[in-house]
């Protein structure tokens, strides 16, 4: 993929997309492709929090651990970013990302995800919805399987 690919990424992700177009081709400049096969773990919950992933290609599974074995939360796609929560609350990955489907990621350095947030005010806007919508997400999940007696 060519660095205009992933500029055209980086322009497509919602995060992203009202930053200055020079800060999105720094982005797209700075982050490494990456790729997952099936079933492939990312990164493991408790892990130290160091990249950020935006999803080019494919599916990602986002899970939880519980007694029962692992618990998948979400599914992310094309364009959604994956792993900003640890980042920004300063703690481990709080879950398991494994690719659903064969995988392709840009992965972004924490320093680099941090600088672009905290610089563009929209952006940081853009990523409180996200994370306010798998908040949102996650605990209507929890309601369903309480209800189920899981």
């Amino acid at each position: 993929m060519s660095l205009e690919q992933e500029f055209e990424t980086i322009r497509s992700v919602p995060i992203f997309s009202t930053i200055d177009p020079a800060m999105q081709k720094l982005l797209a400049f700075s982050s490494e492709r990456l790729a997952y096969a099936p079933g492939q773990v990312m990164f493991s919950a408790g892990d130290a929090p160091e990249y950020a992933y935006i999803v080019m290609e494919g599916e990602v599974d986002i899970s939880v651990p519980t007694p029962r074995g692992p618990l998948v939360v979400n599914t992310l796609r094309k364009n959604d970013v994956i792993g900003e929560i640890g980042i920004f609350g300063d703690v481990p990955r709080t879950a398991t990302a494994t690719a659903r489907t064969a995988l392709e990621v840009l992965r972004i350095s924490r320093d680099t995800f941090v600088n672009v947030i905290r610089s563009n005010p929209d952006a940081a806007i853009a990523l409180i919805r996200i994370l306010a919508d798998r908040l949102a997400k996650t605990t209507a999940q929890l309601r369903r399987l309480a209800a189920e007696g899981r």
